[in-house]
This record gives C-alpha cells, sequence and structure tokens, in this order.
C-alpha cells in the first residue's frame, strides 16, 4: 500500500521529463537511486506492471517511512554509491533504468534540526545519514585554514575561499561555533553586501558537500551505471550545482569523469553512453514559481550503447 507523505516531504522536480527519459517499460526493473519522499518513485511504480520491479536507495531513515508495500517494491537503506553490490545481492545484474534527483531533499531543507537551512539557527549537522558521527560542526572546530579553503573554494565555489578561512578560524578561537547561527554571524564581516545570502548559501552547500563526501559518492555511482544498465537503457540524472552537472555531463558525453576522449585502435571513440538530450532540460517557469528549488535544476539523459560501441 502506497502512502502519500511525498507532499510534503519533498516536491518531484520535473517529474515529467524524467519519466519521459526514463522511456519505461512496464516490465522492465528500475531503480531510484535518491527515493527521498518518494514522488518520482511513485510514479515510475504507477506506469509498472506486476512483472516489472522497482528499487529505491535512501540513506536517510527519514525516507523509510514514505516507503509502500508490494510484491515489486524494494527499498535499499544504504548510500547508492553502492549501488552494485546491492543490485548483486538481490539477484539483479542488469537494469532498465537509473533515477538520481541529486542534492538535498526539501524535507532535509525543511527540517530545521538538520541543520541544512540558513534560515533557522540549529545546530550545524547536515548528516543525509543519521548514523553517521561526522558533522559540520566537526569541521568548523578541526579543519585547519588551508582545509577550509579547500572546500569552500572546490565545493562552494567562492570568490575568496582564504580569506573566508581565515576569518571562521579567528571566530573560532574567540568562542565555539556550533549553530547556523553562530557560523553566519562569524563571517558575517567577510559576506558581501547585497549578495550575503548567495555567500552563506554557498558557505553551506561546501560544508554539506564535505560531510556527507558528495562528490566522492557521486563519483563511484556514475562509474557503476554502464556495469548495471542493459543496452539501451537509460540514466536519467538531476543535479542542481554546477560540480555535479559537471560529472554527469562528462560521464555521459565522454563515459569518463575528467572528459577526456579514448578511441579504439582505429580512431573510434569509446563510451558507453550516447546522450538523449544535447543540452540540460531545466525547469519551466511554471514549474519554478511553483517550486522555487526546481530553479537551478539541469536533467540530463543517456542511453546506453552497446559494447564496443
Amino acid at each position: 500500500m502506497m502512502t502519500n507523505n511525498d507532499a510534503t516531504y519533498h516536491v518531484p522536480v520535473m517529474l515529467r521529463e524524467c519519466l519521459e527519459g526514463l522511456n519505461i517499460n512496464p516490465d522492465g526493473v528500475y531503480v531510484d537511486v535518491t527515493f527521498g519522499g518518494g514522488g518520482h518513485s511513485r510514479a515510475i511504480f504507477e506506469q509498472l506492471s506486476p512483472n516489472g520491479k522497482l528499487i529505491v536507495f535512501d540513506q536517510d531513515p527519514d525516507a523509510r517511512l514514505n516507503a509502500w508495500e508490494a510484491p515489486n517494491f524494494f527499498f535499499v537503506a544504504a548510500n547508492f554509491a553502492f549501488l552494485r553490490n546491492h543490485l548483486r545481492v538481490m539477484g539483479i545484474k542488469e537494469v532498465d533504468g537509473i533515477l538520481a534527483d541529486l542534492g538535498v531533499s526539501s524535507h532535509q531543507f525543511d527540517d530545521a534540526k538538520r541543520g541544512f537551512s540558513i534560515r533557522a539557527d540549529e545546530a550545524l549537522d547536515m548528516r543525509m545519514n543519521q548514523a553517521g558521527d561526522f558533522t559540520a560542526a566537526k569541521i568548523v572546530e578541526t579543519y585547519n585554514e588551508e582545509e577550509l579553503a579547500r572546500i569552500f573554494r572546490a565545493y562552494g565555489e567562492l570568490d575568496h575561499p582564504y580569506k573566508t578561512a581565515v576569518e571562521l578560524v579567528k571566530a573560532r578561537n574567540k568562542g565555539a561555533i556550533k549553530t547556523t547561527g553562530q557560523l553566519m554571524e562569524a563571517l558575517a564581516a567577510v559576506a558581501p553586501k547585497f549578495k550575503d545570502h548567495k555567500f552563506f548559501a554557498q558557505v553551506f552547500q561546501a560544508l554539506r558537500i564535505e560531510v556527507n563526501q558528495e562528490m566522492d559518492v557521486l563519483e563511484k555511482f556514475l562509474l557503476q551505471t554502464s556495469e548495471v544498465l542493459k543496452t539501451d537503457g537509460r540514466l536519467v540524472v538531476m543535479s542542481y550545482h554546477s560540480l555535479e552537472d559537471r560529472m554527469v555531463k562528462n560521464i555521459m558525453k565522454r563515459g569518463n569523469l575528467d572528459g577526456s576522449i579514448e578511441k579504439d585502435f582505429f580512431g573510434n571513440v569509446l563510451k558507453p553512453f550516447e546522450e538523449v538530450n544535447r543540452k540540460p532540460i531545466g525547469p519551466t517557469e511554471e514549474e519554478i514559481q511553483r517550486n522555487s528549488r526546481a530553479r537551478s535544476a539541469k536533467l540530463r539523459i543517456a542511453k546506453r550503447l552497446p559494447d564496443g560501441k
């Protein structure tokens, strides 16, 4: 039996476009590696016959509450970096489609105690998997200036990462920084005027990505997709910042993460995927009006090529 918690848990972004991208075969096997509120998953499941299967992944215990009971529905309480291993345990070698809606769910942003949002003064947590013990507070407390500057530059794409890191270390030497409000207060002096909201969003993004090792997880996931997708199977990935989108673009265009071109002896380009959409699909203005979090979404779709192509 299905629940309807996703209406408040997470609003599925570009739902129609994702379903079209998957090109669903009712008897096929599909994987949603970012289950969340189950909005995308429910729509996929509704298009499956009793012979079809849907496997969903989510490491957040809160997401489990949105699962439902069905003989052909399977919830995997794990990080999608372990996609291939879990499918093998289930006896599944190949699937017809994989969907990934990257980033943080609306529920995680709106649950103030999780510490993802700049709108509340709560504990610096930011863990997607609450079973872990590595939090944003530990980064703020223990990373040196060089380490902080690295994540602010790489994951937050800040204009002045080292200046921000120096200011943070200076502030923590005066007193512990344990909440989101204290963090913003500590960095207020280096926040650009009239652009402070964007600045703090970038700082929070950098800390969140580091806490959850999101780039490493995404890299591991993307490198497994060509191994578990059938020929003509679809890979549908929605990203929300340029770091994610660049990795997704490279894997779909070139079959690797650095964007380099590999060729065989005869000069033919070796790659496992063919892009279905040459440019990323964005949300409509109507959808952005309904759900502001869709604004930065980019959807890329690729088809698995036969080996050797």
